[in-house]
């Protein structure tokens, strides 16, 4: 299965990359992993034609088998980048249709960005989207600057076990979705 990961942040030492970028080695035997991120694309303009690089991640939506994004949270919600990333993907282009979506995310506060995670959901079942959403159980990691080794390995042998569990849900219901 070919997974793009994208993590939707710009920071420059985003947890949610780095987590991606753990997902993508711990699972480099399984998937097939693409990571990206929203980092440096333009903000949304209405009525403006999409630019290259927006058009160059829809393309790379429309290639994947699935899209895994990794959303940071800003004031209770989605950052304004990945809003803005997916406006774009929603309105320009719509490579999102028919496509399975599973969200994660981690937080330097304890709930993990949840509130990211509830806020991402409303907007992926929005108009212009189309996409399959993932609804079992939910990957949110709390207390991220703890939570990684210098190596960008998990500190946490449990986090990584949940992840297994976690993903073995995943390949169930995308091959549910699928067949």
């Amino acid at each position: 299965m070919k997974i793009l990961a994208i993590s939707g942040s710009n920071a420059d030492n985003s947890f949610n990359l780095a987590l991606l970028k753990f997902m993508a080695k711990h699972f480099a035997d399984k998937y097939d992993f693409e990571v990206t991120s929203v980092k440096g694309l333009p903000m949304f303009k209405e009525g403006v034609d999409a630019p290259t690089d927006v058009l160059e991640l829809g393309k790379k939506v429309e290639e994947a088998d699935l899209v895994l994004i990794g959303s940071p949270e800003q004031q209770h919600s989605v950052t304004s980048a990945l809003k803005s990333a997916l406006e774009w993907l929603s309105s320009a282009v719509h490579p999102f249709n028919s496509k399975p979506v599973v969200i994660v995310s981690t937080s330097p506060m304890p709930q993990g960005a949840s509130r990211s995670q509830l806020r991402l959901r409303s907007i992926l079942l929005s108009p212009g989207f189309g996409c399959h959403l993932f609804n079992g159980d939910e990957f949110m990691m709390g207390f991220s600057p703890k939570q990684f080794k210098e190596n960008g390995d998990l500190v946490d042998e449990g986090t990584v076990k949940f992840m297994d569990h976690f993903f073995n849900e995943v390949d169930a219901w995308y091959k549910l979705i699928t067949e």
